[in-house]
């Protein structure tokens, strides 16, 4: 296994339980890429998002608390009462209450001409959502999973196959009319795909809309990066193992087939099975040489291109300054034109709301991110390198001062990170948080499982089925430890219960 974040500690873990071995090689010092933890002057930082779904107990769509289950672990969680507040544009400010009910009557009380369009949108994500919780989330391209599957839960996988090829903006103009309303459902996209609602596959919805209702927001306790930490517990104990350290620089091919990879120390492992946790554009294009890359990688190219890396902010910062009945998560867009621009929105999370051991006594955690591209930091000195960090970051305080004025005054610890740290500590193409559609898509239908056009070799992670999203990319992991099952003969008969 190539890299040890949730996806391809998810798959590794998987395997181990079901006894094959497994070896994990991370190139960095901990566990869970983007979804990991760092330590600082008394703080607990989560490296990216700390909005986490999955952890609910009931149904097949919690798989983080499934995949810890497997093997022998569980992560204390902390409920979040809300998913989100949005502060848009025109005053716009709605909180996304973890009470489905109490959600939809809030939206409806901004927009009240458009209530049965917001019941009709919100109960059609309910339907893919009830379809994906009826059925074991496994792999879609073993043709015995799907039969044991489709025979358990009939209408549920119809139902499913219905929505695959659809995209969000297709359903919501279908019910909404209101143009404040539709960028509304825009944004709600935005805030986990980075892409507006006609280019978010309805699937992903379905999941992101109801689960945060269903299973609910629930946060780590100890931070994200225990999921991580724990995972790999259950790794060891089922005889895998991990290596820290180590990077990957090339896949081994022998007559077109993965047999191993070679270190950047030039030392060689050999294995029946290679599965790569790094992006598409890391594994086709530097551990597999452009002259060996199936052509089918150059077709999903022209389909999807890197989303921006961010700018990313770690504070510490006075507790006097976060008002009364705040919220752990926020979202910020000051003007509709920016949705997508250089810097536009900014996301922001506070999780010693939820656990205050995070952070020293009197202090809070502010972690916030805006989306940042690569091209904007490339070719600079070392000082204007160090000079745009700040000012950038500066710029990004003045901004939080709308939600907690008197920030710039209170903070006592700050860290900034860009697309060049993201992709130096994370070892991802340009630091992307994933890929987006290059052009409209028929929803998820172009989005490639886990096998690849190499023998041997296969993919994990956000650049497979389903996407970006620590529960995505469980899904992944599942799926890909479920198709190499296959391949090995060891996965069990019948479904998971």
């Amino acid at each position: 296994m190539v890299g040890a974040g949730i996806g391809g500690l998810v798959t590794a873990s998987q395997l181990a339980a079901k006894g094959a071995k497994v070896l994990v090689l991370e190139r960095y010092l901990i566990p869970g890429g983007s979804g990991g933890s760092f330590k600082r002057a008394g703080y607990t930082f989560d490296v990216g998002a700390s909005m986490i779904f999955g952890f609910g107990e009931k149904g097949h769509t919690n798989l983080l608390t499934r995949a810890l289950a497997d093997v022998g672990e569980y992560c204390e969680t902390i409920a979040d009462p809300a998913q989100i507040e949005y502060h848009l544009p025109n005053n716009l400010s709605v909180a996304v209450d973890r009470n489905y009910e109490n959600f939809i009557s809030t939206l409806i009380a901004k927009f009240p001409k458009e209530e049965n369009g917001i019941r009709a949108f919100y109960n059609a994500c309910w339907q893919v959502f009830n379809c994906l919780d009826a059925m074991p989330l496994l792999s879609l391209e073993d043709p015995a999973y799907l039969a044991k599957v489709f025979f358990k839960a009939p209408l549920a996988c119809l139902g499913l196959a219905r929505w695959l090829p659809i995209n969000v903006g297709d359903v919501a103009r279908k019910h909404i009319n209101d143009p404040e309303l539709l960028k509304f459902i825009d944004m709600e996209c935005f805030c986990w795909s980075v892409m507006p609602a006609d280019r978010t596959p309805m699937i992903n919805a379905g999941m992101v809309f109801s689960d945060r209702h269903a299973g609910g927001i629930n946060y780590p306790k100890g931070g994200v990066g225990v999921i991580a930490e724990k995972l790999v517990s259950g790794l060891e104990r089922h005889g895998g193992q991990i290596r820290y350290k180590t990077r990957v620089t090339k896949v081994l091919l022998e007559d077109g087939i993965a047999v191993g990879v070679q270190l950047a120390n030039g030392e060689q492992i050999r294995s029946h099975k290679v599965v790569s946790n790094a992006t598409r554009w890391d594994t086709f294009g530097a551990l597999i040489d452009s002259a060996h890359s199936p052509k089918a990688e150059n077709t999903w190219r022209k389909r999807y291109k890197p989303s921006p890396s961010f700018l990313s902010l770690h504070l510490g910062i006075d507790a006097a300054v976060v008002p009364p009945g705040f919220h752990c998560h926020h979202l910020l867009l000051e003007d509709w034109q920016q949705l997508e621009a250089e810097q536009g929105v900014v996301f922001v999370s506070m999780p010693t709301l939820l656990d205050p051991h995070l952070a020293p006594a009197g202090k809070h955690i502010l972690h916030c991110f805006t989306p940042s591209s690569m091209e904007h930091w490339q070719g600079l000195s070392p000082s204007l390198y160090k000079a745009k960090k700040a000012a950038d970051a500066n710029q990004l305080i003045k901004r939080l001062e709308a939600l907690l004025p008197g920030l710039t005054n209170g903070i006592s610890h700050r860290e900034v990170g860009t697309p060049r740290s993201h992709r130096r500590f994370l070892g991802r193409h340009q630091g992307s948080y994933g890929p987006i559609p290059a052009m409209r898509l028929p929803g998820l239908l172009p989005m490639p499982f886990n096998r690849t056009g190499i023998n041997g070799l296969y993919c994990v992670g956000d650049s497979c089925f389903p996407g970006q999203g620590l529960n995505a990319v469980a899904f992944s992991g599942f799926a890909c430890a479920h198709r190499i099952g296959a391949d090995l003969g060891i996965n069990p008969w019948a479904l998971p219960a």
